[in-house]
């Protein structure tokens, strides 16, 4: 039985062009569907539509039909349809409106009028699904991201719904809390459209996939037809080994007689952020510049890709009078003028960089050497005095430039690093620290 039917549906936001063309498709109860595609092919906004938040939250012109649980969309609005589809979005912090766990999982049901004696039980219940009862009085505020996700998995859980949409739900989490949450999801009843960027695990578990190219649907097929599809026509998509951009194996170094690193290895491959933790004098900034060649290490193998290296405060480091002249200085002026427009800078061109705020100039530095194409990009302390939303910029930057290069980040901040990396690598204080 169909819990979503969607006929001719075409979408555009205010007078811009089509967003979603002409797609046509059903959703079974129970199904678990993997939606693929570019960025900007219109899977964000085919959930919304699933929600009914298209066309009445997001205005814009909307023709064709979304009918789910037997609600037609366009009479229907979303508060009508929470119990019959629920979500959970990429920014878990956008969705969230109680102080208190327990309550924020409770909120939606209240809406829904259940009656009181039977709320509490349901919100047990869901915070026990998905591994966070622990957390049932806890501050909403004192949550990490993966916490967050999970606490919003379940307030969309609680509701028992039909048919779960899921954005970009593993964005904050790192690589085992997110085997975990697709696990969970795995065993769901209701139906579940997920989207990630990520496709790896959701493809693992999916019934079925859609691929998503220019807001229409270029292909709808069981996952193994989909895997060959995808192995011919976008082979990207795939879980495979990605190439080495780095390995590091069995380095010494020492300066003068002071012992910095002895015996460490460390591996990067393309598409993955690896954050490089430990304490004061492990030798994590010594390791980050032999990754990069700055420094040749005394023994030991070294072998990277074209690499950049990122210095701690690296806006002290800025020449020229005008933004555009800096990050020209790598590249020619159009690439240029490309990374500044991707990195949000595009309004600064004719700026001085002094003129800048502090996170402005460091994403202007992050500029000039993203200008470069490194294939190895390594980050010394980013967030150093950062402050929280900064934090939360530079991590949903990298996660947007992950696919392009390697990524090493050096870090003290671990719950920082546990959002944005795909591993984490600790160097420990060696115990003789003489040569």
């Amino acid at each position: 039985m169909a819990v979503a039917i969607v006929n001719g549906l075409t979408f555009a936001y205010g007078s811009g062009p089509p967003v979603l063309d002409g797609i046509s498709l059903e959703l079974a109860d129970g199904e678990h569907v993997a939606l693929l595609g570019p960025s900007g092919s219109g899977k964000s906004t085919l959930l919304r539509a699933f929600a009914g938040l298209v066309p009445h939250f997001h205005g814009g012109v909307f023709a064709g039909s979304v009918v789910v649980g037997g609600q037609d969309t366009r009479e229907a609005q979303p508060a009508q349809l929470v119990g019959t589809v629920a979500s959970v979005f990429q920014d878990p912090e956008d969705q969230l409106v109680m102080s208190r766990v327990a309550n924020e999982v409770a909120f939606g049901l209240e809406n829904l009028g259940i009656e009181p004696e039977e709320i509490w039980p349901r919100v047990g219940e869901a915070l026990e699904l998905v591994g966070v009862e622990r957390l049932a009085e806890r501050p909403v505020g004192e949550l990490s991201g993966g916490e967050l996700q999970r606490v919003c998995l379940a307030s969309a859980l609680a509701l028992r719904p039909r048919l779960l949409l899921l954005d970009e739900p593993t964005s904050q989490l790192d690589p085992e809390a997110a085997d975990a949450f697709f696990d969970l999801v795995e065993g769901l009843p209701c139906a579940v459209l997920v989207s990630e960027q990520r496709p790896a695990r959701p493809l693992a578990r999916a019934d079925r996939v859609l691929f998503m190219d220019a807001g229409r649907i270029v292909l709808d097929a069981p996952r193994d037809e989909a895997t060959a599809w995808l192995s011919a026509n976008r082979p990207l998509y795939l879980p495979h080994a990605a190439p080495v951009v780095c390995s590091v194996h069995d380095v010494r170094y020492a300066y003068g007689d002071e012992l910095a690193l002895d015996g460490a290895s460390l591996e990067v491959r393309r598409g993955e952020i690896v954050a490089l933790t430990g304490p004061n004098g492990a030798g994590k900034t010594t390791l980050a510049k032999i990754a990069t060649g700055l420094l040749e290490p005394d023994s030991g193998t070294v072998e990277h890709a074209r690499a950049a290296y990122l210095t701690q405060d690296p806006g002290r480091h800025l020449v020229t009078e005008r933004v555009i002249d800096e990050v020209a200085l790598g590249a020619d002026e159009q690439r240029a003028r490309d990374v500044l427009a991707r990195l949000g800078l595009a309004a600064h061109l004719e700026r001085h960089p002094r003129d800048l705020s502090a996170g402005e100039r460091e994403r202007v530095a992050l500029a000039a050497v993203l200008v470069t194409e490194p294939e190895l990009l390594v980050l010394d302390e980013p967030t150093k005095g950062v402050d929280p939303e900064r934090k939360a910029e530079l991590a949903a930057l990298l996660r947007a430039e992950a696919p392009r290069r390697g990524t090493l980040v050096v870090t003290h901040d671990l719950p920082w690093a546990a959002e944005v990396a795909d591993r984490v690598v600790t160097l420990e204080v060696r115990k003789n620290v003489h040569a």
